[in-house]
């Protein structure tokens, strides 16, 4: 399955402004899960959000694993 990842710019906030509230962190996390579900047959149940700080592959913490596989491939 694919990795969606959604960046929101604060262009057009006040300076200082934080960036999204948590209601619109949930209307993009339910808009997301549902595209999947519509596009690819994806079980909504099955989609969930990460962040990068709790995630691991192959062993590494993600930010490692692409580390190294950047500096293998590059």
């Amino acid at each position: 399955m694919p990795i969606v990842t959604i960046q929101v710019t604060r262009e057009g906030t006040a300076p200082g402004a934080a960036s999204l509230t948590a209601e619109e962190k949930a209307a993009l996390i339910k808009g997301s899960s549902e595209l999947l579900r519509d596009v690819l047959g994806k079980p909504l149940e099955s989609t969930f959000e990460v962040d990068t700080d709790n995630w691991g592959w192959g062993g590494v913490p993600v930010q490692e694993f692409r580390r190294r596989r950047t500096t293998q491939t590059g």
